[in-house]
């Protein structure tokens, strides 16, 4: 059976990646009491169910705690397990919640948003560190969909790598494993004909590889990542995400990402995302 666990802030997309999975032919359950997960997925077995996605939130309590048990239970039985956590900002969910007019499921009258934000976070502290984590506070709708999307499609028996670049102007992401910084490069937004381009498009191809220091720090980078992908590797992760960040996120750090990911897609599993070109 693959089961999906999707779990994460309130307000963070858990109920756009549910619904993206049930389009696929997913079983989905939302808002499940952990303590009920064991059960269900045995009832979901019985009845001839092989593809499972259920979301767990805050709301198990201190259930929460037999997380890391109830997954190391599963795949011992031989499921192929993923669990997906999604994080934000928290003045991006306090955004969101204030756009929707939606009460956060923690808040009262005694307990404000932000607090509440706060308390989830600590609630789900230690689910984080068992999951992908997707940091959706600059992700449209449309661009979740499509990472929940690839994420799911990829082989749970080798790591997966993910590139990934940002613009350091709009934060760092929080789902980042390494963070590479390749601002001191030369800024193709300084020219005028490469400005509207990304570093997709040829001529900023051309224009960061005629860079010697731009080779030498791409070339560190890559040797880093192979170098100690193997320790990674060893310590059982299904996936790390690689950050590459200039200054906004358009040029530079995308051409790094695909560049990167061409050189490793040979032999391992790669996935690409650019935070600040996402739609």
């Amino acid at each position: 059976m693959q089961i999906v666990l999707i779990s994460g802030l309130s307000g963070s997309g858990k109920s756009i990646a549910i619904a993206v999975l049930a389009d696929i032919g997913y079983y989905c359950v939302d808002n499940l009491p952990l303590a009920l997960l064991p059960t269900l997925i045995e009832y979901l077995a019985r009845e001839g169910q092989t593809r499972v996605a259920i979301a767990i939130d805050a709301r198990s309590g201190a259930s929460l705690a037999q997380l890391p048990q109830i997954a190391e239970n599963l795949r011992a039985e031989g499921a192929d397990l993923r669990v997906v956590f999604l994080e934000a900002k928290t003045l991006t969910l306090v955004k969101r919640f204030s756009e929707t007019r939606r009460r956060h499921p923690l808040s009262s009258d005694t307990v404000s948003l932000q607090e509440a934000i706060q308390l989830e976070r600590e609630m789900l502290a230690d689910v984080a560190p068992l999951a992908h984590r997707i940091d959706t506070s600059d992700l449209s709708a449309s661009a979740l969909r499509l990472w929940i999307k690839d994420l799911v499609g990829q082989d749970r028996s080798r790591i997966t790598l993910l590139f990934q670049s940002f613009g350091f102007k709009h934060g760092i992401p929080l789902d980042a494993d390494l963070v590479f910084d390749v601002r001191c490069l030369p800024n193709p937004h300084y020219v005028a004909e490469l400005r509207p381009l990304t570093g997709c498009d040829q001529p900023v191809k051309d224009y960061i590889e005629a860079s010697a220091d731009a080779m030498a720090l791409l070339a560190d980078i890559r040797g880093f990542v192979e170098n100690w992908l193997p320790c990674f590797i060893r310590d059982h992760r299904a996936y790390l995400t690689v950050a590459i960040g200039c200054t906004g996120g358009q040029h530079r750090s995308v051409y790094f990402a695909e560049t990167l990911a061409v050189a490793f897609r040979a032999r391992e599993q790669v996935l690409v995302r650019h935070r600040e070109l996402a739609t």
